[in-house]
């Protein structure tokens, strides 16, 4: 059995948000989504890297004045 994509996860999630909302309105949805993985995201990288800020940015493709700013947003410094 094949290991689902990350992309692949993602669109389950967020349809399974979408079948839970029914006909509620759903607002800021980009912003929902990004405020959620962001964080998860930065703290798999972090602990990959043992805190190495350097190594940290070179993996996300960031430059480290940005990986420190969404480090600081979520509370990861």
């Amino acid at each position: 059995m094949r290991r689902p994509t990350l992309q692949q996860s993602v669109e389950e999630a967020v349809n399974e948000y979408l079948d839970i909302m029914e006909d509620q309105p759903v607002r800021d949805l980009y912003e929902m989504v990004i405020s959620q993985v962001e964080p998860s995201l930065l703290n798999c990288v972090k602990k990959h890297n043992r805190d190495n800020q350097s190594q940290m940015a070179i993996m996300l493709g960031i430059n480290r004045a940005t990986l420190r700013k969404k480090l600081r947003k979520y509370s990861l410094l």
